[in-house]
């Protein structure tokens, strides 16, 4: 059952967006969740929960890219 959340939350991501707009956002996700987390090591970081957010954010992303992908095979097969 969590599967097939999964697999719906990927679909609408894919949908909306391409998957060069999801790598830069990718990329954008990395370098604040570095930001966070230097900014947690100094202590100027008011909300930690910030950086777990943000990591399951990357992750989301990195499934939907990789859905897309697996897609795209599906689509030239």
């Amino acid at each position: 059952m969590a599967d097939k959340k999964v697999i719906k939350k990927t679909q609408k991501a894919t949908e909306v967006k391409t998957v060069d707009q999801m790598k830069t956002e990718l990329t954008t996700k990395q370098t604040d969740l570095i930001q966070a987390k230097r900014g947690n090591a100094q202590g100027e970081l008011t909300n930690p929960h910030v950086i777990t957010v943000t990591r399951k954010e990357i992750a989301r992303l990195h499934t939907a890219i990789r859905a897309a992908e697996i897609q795209s095979t599906k689509e030239i097969k």
